[in-house]
């Protein structure tokens, strides 16, 4: 396998609580999916956890190369956490169909949060 891109970026958490405050499901819905929502929702400080999401889904458009638009929307991206603790993304749509055509295979991810911030990196791997 090869690098074929890496990304990283850093999310206010304040400003993502105040657009889940501002806009509800509205915000919610334009970048998260269900499954994402069902997880943050239960966690005792939400808004935390959907912070390092979307940091999670702006490193990786970065890392393919992309950012977020026509070949990778928010919602082609779903950030799961393994029963270990371990982050991962599994993509669909033009997300999922722009990785195969690029030969994109594993999508490495890492975010954590402190108290003001949350961060992510990301770095998609293809075929040699």
């Amino acid at each position: 396998m090869q690098v074929f891109g890496i990304g990283i970026d850093v999310v206010e958490i304040d400003r993502i609580e105040e657009s889940i405050e501002k806009f509800g499901d509205k915000f919610l819905d334009r970048i998260f999916t269900p499954t994402e929502r069902a997880y943050c929702d239960a966690q005792k400080r939400p808004h935390v956890n959907y912070a390092a999401r979307f940091a999670v889904k702006e490193a990786v458009s970065k890392a393919f190369g992309t950012g977020i638009g026509k070949e990778l929307s928010w919602l082609d991206m779903t950030i799961l956490r393994a029963a270990s603790g371990e982050p991962r993304v599994e993509l669909s749509g033009a997300g999922k169909d722009f990785a195969e055509s690029h030969k994109i295979v594993q999508i490495k991810i890492s975010l954590t949060h402190a108290k003001l911030y949350a961060a992510a990196n990301a770095i998609a791997l293809s075929e040699s």
